[in-house]
């Protein structure tokens, strides 16, 4: 079902983006200020880049490419693709990384205590901040960040990425505002459906009966009702896995980082096919791998799941 998923997501992205308005080989010439294009040069060009063929052929064409592992040449630069994709994806893994781990670490556990503790003042203090970073606009909450901490307190850099290989200190810096920005909304999420879940599980009969025997809170907790409990929270985990790369065009395009977000805006605007084909897909196949690894946990967090 994933190939199948897989397979329609590549074909909707592909016709979609050719029934845009717009030709990107005539942006292309529109941007080229230094040279004068012929009708015959703007339809070798169309040639090179196989746009001149029937829409059909162009696809097939494409789909073989991508087999073998060749997702095609820049409409603009004439650079290949995958060169681009591997300067720009550690970008944005090493971004989303920090933020997802970031969410599970202060989320999951703030959730387990409003939940363990409903009713009093820390149930009521993380109740009101997880409404309030679910609420908060990220790209509002970065330009605030920016003009707080790096333009008045001047403590942190104001936009740019630096790799943690060439300047550790640097690179932390830079990334401390756009994964702060990123986490909010997974922080605040995974806390509410935590809360949630747990609350439905600590009411059921066996919980009660762990209680009545006088085990220890802890143990009660951690052995009896998270594995229960966090089964919708791991659902919610594998949509923020899949947000790694797919979530971060607002942030990327704040703080001026060169990730796989920005390139994708860029990508979009100038009809630059290749790369916006080549995104989808591997935005796509990271979403479907990211269910299915979701649907195999289940059987470890409950036994009573199996796939028969």
């Amino acid at each position: 079902m994933a190939i199948i998923v897989l397979v329609l997501v590549m074909s909707i992205v592909f016709f979609a983006m050719r029934l845009l308005p717009g030709d990107p080989i005539r942006m292309l010439v529109a941007q080229s200020q230094e040279v004068n294009f012929t009708e015959e040069q703007v339809e070798l060009l169309k040639k090179q880049h196989g746009l001149d063929r029937s829409l059909i052929i162009q696809y097939f064409d494409w789909l073989s490419d991508v087999v073998r592992g060749d997702l095609g040449r820049s409409v603009f630069t004439n650079a290949p693709v995958v060169d681009q994709i591997k300067q720009r994806l550690p970008v944005t893994v090493h971004l989303g990384v920090l933020a997802f781990i970031i969410s599970i670490i202060l989320g999951v556990p703030a959730g387990i205590v409003s939940a363990v503790r409903r009713g009093t003042w820390l149930d009521t203090v993380v109740t009101t901040l997880a409404n309030l970073g679910i609420t908060v606009p990220t790209f509002w909450l970065g330009v605030i960040m920016m003009l707080v901490f790096a333009l008045y307190l001047d403590w942190l850099p104001v936009m740019g990425y630096t790799s943690p290989f060439k300047d550790f200190w640097e690179s932390t810096q830079k990334v401390i505002m756009p994964v702060i920005c990123m986490a909010i909304f997974p922080i605040a999420g995974n806390a509410r459906q935590t809360r949630s879940a747990m609350l439905e599980v600590m009411h059921q009969d066996y919980i009660r009966t762990a209680w009545s025997k006088g085990l220890r809170e802890r143990v009660i907790v951690t052995k009896h009702a998270m594995k229960n409990g966090l089964i919708p929270v791991v659902t919610l985990l594998g949509a923020g896995i899949s947000q790694i790369l797919g979530g971060q065009v607002l942030i990327e395009t704040v703080f001026a980082i060169p990730g796989m977000g920005r390139l994708a805006v860029t990508s979009v605007t100038s009809q630059d096919y290749p790369y916006v084909q080549a995104i989808i897909l591997i935005l796509a196949t990271v979403t479907l791998l990211s269910n299915l690894a979701v649907d195999l946990f289940y059987g470890w967090l409950d036994p009573r799941i199996r796939y028969d």
